[in-house]
């Protein structure tokens, strides 16, 4: 597959001479905090917890997601962070959860969050001592779809950072799973509610958008890869890219990918544009103060 060859050009860059492993493509760590929880929801039942977390853990670290051979260095870091909120014996469980995924930088020994996104709504049923079942095309539970649902999300993100388009085969499944969780009657949201997974996953296959996931290849491959020789035409092509996400959102104002794109990368860019020139630093700001004015404030200081 072309997508396959644009991601792995890179990484064979790095790690040519390493020894090949047909290792699984995430190194997912999963943490679930039950402070949040009453003494009468089975906070201190720890057992449960410690279960929970390991059977999350191996199901997006022990299944294959593609076809594609991953070294252990190349694995994609994926940190996922569940802080239940209700919690009862007989197995349903309401969190809010945090998921972010990490990509290194050429030349550096920088990590870059290609991803950070909160989910509110990550409620699900599970009974201790039960295995998690999943298959493409099929609905069992809504936890497996939505460890399914994240692991597809981070695949694409990640590969899009690498290639163009290169996630194509992770947003195809992204939009399956989604339909197949949606007929099964989950609260999965809807395409209006720019927060819900139904919006995520149409925004990546969207045509109208696709112009965001060219940005994030060209963030990622022309700009941030290249910063450490090359800072000041990176910073002048990070301000192309904002130029290019205003005509975006012209089309589809704060769309679930803008949002999500300035989630991961807001307070990245104010670094990287934080030793340009004047002028520049003034285009920046009134670039970012328009896509995110959420964080106007932490932009002003652009204005020194």
């Amino acid at each position: 597959m072309k997508n396959v060859f644009r991601y792995f050009f890179i990484w064979a860059l790095w790690a040519f001479f390493l020894p090949c492993t047909h290792a699984q493509e995430l190194q997912a760590s999963v943490s679930i905090s039950t402070e949040q929880l009453q003494l009468d929801q089975q906070r201190n039942n720890a057992q449960i917890y410690s279960e929970l977390q390991r059977v999350m853990q191996d199901f997006l670290n022990g299944r294959r997601w593609s076809n594609d051979v991953f070294r252990e260095e190349e694995k994609i870091k994926v940190n996922l962070q569940l802080i239940l909120t209700k919690a009862s014996s007989l197995g349903d469980f309401e969190a809010n959860a945090r998921l972010q995924v990490l990509r290194p930088v050429h030349g550096s020994t920088y990590e870059t969050v290609i991803l950070n996104l909160v989910d509110r709504n990550f409620n699900f049923k599970y009974i201790q001592g039960s295995p998690l079942n999943y298959n493409d095309n099929n609905f069992f539970d809504n936890l497996s779809s939505m460890l399914a649902y994240y692991a597809n999300l981070s695949l694409a993100i990640s590969y899009d950072s690498f290639g163009l388009y290169g996630g194509n085969f992770f947003v195809q499944k992204l939009n399956n799973l989604t339909n197949i969780a949606q007929n099964a009657g989950t609260a999965w949201g809807s395409v209006a509610d720019i927060r819900s997974r139904v919006s995520i996953a149409e925004n990546l296959i969207n045509q109208q958008l696709q112009g965001i996931r060219e940005i994030n290849y060209q963030y990622h491959r022309l700009a941030l890869d290249t910063f450490k020789d090359r800072p000041d035409a990176a910073r002048k092509k990070i301000l192309g890219l904002l130029s290019q996400m205003r005509q975006l959102n012209a089309l589809r104002p704060g769309a679930a990918m803008i949002r999500l794109f300035f989630e991961s990368k807001g307070d990245e860019i104010l670094q990287l544009m934080d030793e340009a020139e004047a002028p520049e630093r003034q285009q920046a700001f009134a670039l970012l103060g328009y896509l995110d004015p959420t964080r106007t404030e932490s932009y002003r200081r652009l204005l020194r």
